[in-house]
């Protein structure tokens, strides 16, 4: 193994080879373990989109919810999922079948787009110039505004999508989906967390299609894969310790040493981050 995929994968916790069963109660319990050692929290929310990472995220956190309710006889606890368009969602469908299969406590739909072009319309009125990209950012930090006002209104906290081949990269948009309370899927590749959906009887067209972040209008519905330059078939490859091509491995390293400002909190002088 190289040098560098020792430190990634050390990094993210990624096995070669999982058991889904047991990953899918280690994952229910972490949730489960959250909320006991909070208490003041009695609901979690999350943005579903209708790709995997929701949808598998969204279902292990429906379970933990019930699960709590059950045990503690507490029917407070709430599992809040939210879908959240800008206008009209291209793959409205497979959200909803998402949300079917998730069968959240609370299902709730709220249209970011007045709120995102306000946002615009104003910087714009100031000279703020305003490209495609940079507006995709404001999309995915409207969202996660929405997300924590929703977790505010419910004693609640914010659940993340984030995971291994995903994070690795820093594909994700820094404050926007970036951000959460915890993060419950870290340490799983893409790979895996298809075997949990598929132990879970997820509808396989939730986890089979390609998967696009959908922030950019003038790439809409570009595929993960195009813009991460690899795919994530390498990428799972790569961090599970496996051999990749000498072109993939650059790029991944590449994207890893690029992406390494995502995975710190804010810096303080005390930190050794910033003296490289």
């Amino acid at each position: 193994m190289r040098e560098l995929q020792k430190k990634i994968v050390e990094y993210e916790h990624v096995l070669p080879e999982i058991d889904p069963q047991e990953e899918i109660r280690k994952t229910v319990d972490f949730l489960k373990d959250y909320l006991k050692a909070n208490p003041f929290l009695k609901s979690y929310v999350l943005g579903i989109s209708g790709g995997q990472d929701s949808t598998l995220t969204g279902k292990l956190t429906q379970m933990a919810i019930s699960e709590m309710r059950e045990e503690t006889g507490d029917d407070s606890y709430k599992f809040i999922a939210v879908r959240m368009p800008y206008g009209v969602q291209a793959d409205a469908a497979d959200a909803a079948d998402a949300v079917a299969f998730i069968q959240p406590d609370v299902d709730l739909i709220e249209n970011i787009k007045p709120a995102t072009d306000a946002m615009v319309a104003t910087l714009k009125e100031t000279g703020v110039e305003m490209t495609d990209f940079n507006k995709g950012n404001i999309k995915a930090r409207q969202r996660m505004v929405m997300q924590y006002a929703i977790a505010g209104a419910n004693q609640g906290a914010v659940v993340g999508t984030d995971h291994a081949a995903e994070n690795f990269s820093g594909f994700y948009t820094k404050y926007g989906d970036g951000a959460a309370d915890l993060t419950p899927l870290f340490r799983l590749d893409k790979r895996q967390g298809k075997q949990l959906l598929a132990a879970l009887g997820c509808p396989k067209h939730l986890y089979l299609k390609a998967p696009t972040a959908d922030l950019e209008e003038e790439k809409p519905s570009l595929p993960d894969e195009v813009a991460l330059g690899v795919t994530y078939e390498e990428i799972d490859d790569y961090l599970e310790g496996r051999e990749v091509s000498e072109k993939a491995a650059e790029r991944i390293e590449e994207l890893w040493t690029k992406s390494e400002h995502k995975r710190h909190l804010p810096v303080t002088i005390f930190d050794d981050y910033y003296k490289k």
